[in-house]
């Protein structure tokens, strides 16, 4: 497993959303990112998690973090763990005193709750092998950089992640 953080989510040619995760530790422009496709509520649900934006009523994922946090339970950890059929798996991992529940959920999901409960996020190393791709993003340069990675979204396919 890797730990990764929430790089950005961007939009490809069609207008879908994509969030970008990164490995910790790795610098800008270096090493890999994962890109996963998710929903337009989704990505809104993640970027107000990230940027610590204050929305007039709770967002769903805020009522799953009162929900969790009204039952003395944490949210310890989430994992993408498998992509089958071009369809990525994750895993919600909560413990409520004793007891460790291990719970199935779409990454977009799992990736918001973390982000508003700051729970480690990690991706299994057989996705980061199928689906990582080079991160194309540099700082020093971030406009070109954005552009040539818009670039890549306009060409790749949800389908090329198929297995």
């Amino acid at each position: 497993m890797v730990q990764v953080r929430v790089a950005g989510v961007a939009m490809d040619s069609l207008g879908q959303h994509v969030i970008l995760l990164k490995p910790v530790g790795e610098a800008p422009s270096s090493g890999s990112v994962v890109p996963i496709w998710i929903g337009a509520q989704e990505a809104t649900s993640i970027l107000v998690a990230v940027e610590n934006a204050v929305t007039p009523r709770p967002l769903a994922h805020d009522l799953m973090k009162s929900l969790l946090e009204s039952l003395d339970a944490q949210v310890t950890r989430v994992e993408v763990t498998r992509i089958e059929d071009g369809t990525f798996y994750a895993e919600v991992t909560v413990v409520r005193a004793d007891a460790v529940h291990v719970i199935d959920a779409r990454p977009s999901d799992a990736i918001a709750l973390a982000s508003r409960v700051g729970a480690a996020m990690w991706v299994a190393d057989a996705v980061v092998a199928e689906a990582g791709m080079p991160d194309m993003i540099d700082t020093d340069d971030e406009e070109a950089s954005v552009d040539e990675f818009k670039r890549f979204l306009d060409e790749v396919d949800p389908e090329d992640f198929r297995g």
